[in-house]
């Protein structure tokens, strides 16, 4: 399946697939509003089919924009966007630790056949605008596949510490909010996924021990979880997988930082694999965070066997 490429410089660059060129997403690294911690992001990505899987700008959080990478909580700054969450007061309107990544150049933008790359150099910031990281990005479209009614993305970020002093990744959760690990990769559903099936490769296994088979994920570990919603406007329902890469420091042992489940279906459809859930990261100066996911974005209702069968036939 033919993937091709548009770069509308300084705005965004669209990837779409096929004749009828289906916009499979955009990559906007254009500079928005301040309050809402500007950022690269993706947003619509569509299904194969068309259908729109990501949601931008919504009332409840105008911060949440489509497919991003986040850090709600960095050595007292927000670069997630909107209110900061301080323990024993809530959510709190603090402009001057909202921060931002920006955008500095693109190393590689293409299309094949069978495969587009978009790789990037990001430089994060606090609010007050000192250089505190560098990020190499690098998103690939692959696996476009018209008999499953699937194509995957991976994300891979590398993000280095410039600062003098080590950077504190963290979460509200981290802070004192239960059940509000969000941070790094994360995605905003369209608002009718609300009260969508949420799977994880785990599941199963806690089914056969007389567990509920998809108990609340919610602050788990699991290497793959996948979200089902429906669709307003259109019939059909679509699955979303997220999967941690194999290279990613989650398996717990001495040395290494677990990732965790932050996901909602309710009051809307979240899902983000957390650096900093249950605890802070800590990344000493001059070193650097490496995490790789993949996504597949799918038109129907898989269920956990079928998202398991096809995460099996692909490679990273």
């Amino acid at each position: 399946m033919t993937l091709s490429l548009t770069h509308v410089h300084g705005d965004r660059v669209t990837v779409a697939h096929g004749a009828a060129g289906t916009e499979l997403f955009s990559y906007v690294y254009r500079p928005e509003a301040a309050w809402e911690a500007p950022k690269p992001y993706l947003h619509p990505v569509r299904a194969l089919s068309g259908a729109i899987v990501t949601d931008y700008r919504p009332n409840d959080h105008r911060w949440h924009k489509g497919l991003q990478l986040t850090a709600s909580h960095l050595s007292g700054q927000n670069l997630w966007g909107g209110n900061t969450y301080v323990h024993g007061e809530g959510y709190r309107a603090l402009p001057e630790r909202v921060g931002s990544m920006a955008h500095v150049s693109f190393e590689e933008v293409g299309a094949e056949a069978d495969r587009a790359v978009i790789a990037e150099r990001l430089t994060w910031h606090p609010h007050g605008g000192e250089l505190w990281a560098e990020e190499e990005r690098r998103i690939e479209v692959r696996d476009v596949d018209p008999d499953t009614g699937s194509w995957t993305l991976t994300w891979t970020s590398a993000v280095t510490n410039r600062r003098a002093e080590p950077l504190r990744f963290g979460s509200p959760t981290t802070h004192g909010r239960p059940a509000a690990g969000y941070t790094g990769l994360f995605w905003r559903g369209p608002r009718a996924f609300r009260g969508g099936r949420v799977l994880t490769a785990e599941s199963a296994a806690s089914a056969e021990s007389g567990e509920p088979a998809d108990a609340d994920p919610m602050g788990s570990s699991a290497r793959w979880l996948a979200y089902v919603g429906e669709h307003d406007g259109r019939d059909g329902h679509a699955t979303l997988v997220f999967e941690h890469a194999p290279s990613n420091d989650h398996s717990g042992e001495k040395g290494t930082h677990p990732a965790h489940w932050f996901v909602r279906s309710d009051p809307f459809a979240a899902v983000a694999p957390s650096w900093a859930f249950h605890e802070e990261l800590v990344l000493p100066p001059g070193e650097t965070l490496a995490r790789a996911y993949r996504v597949v974005v799918a038109d129907g209702a898989w269920d956990r066997a079928r998202v398991a069968a096809h995460l099996a036939g692909l490679t990273w």
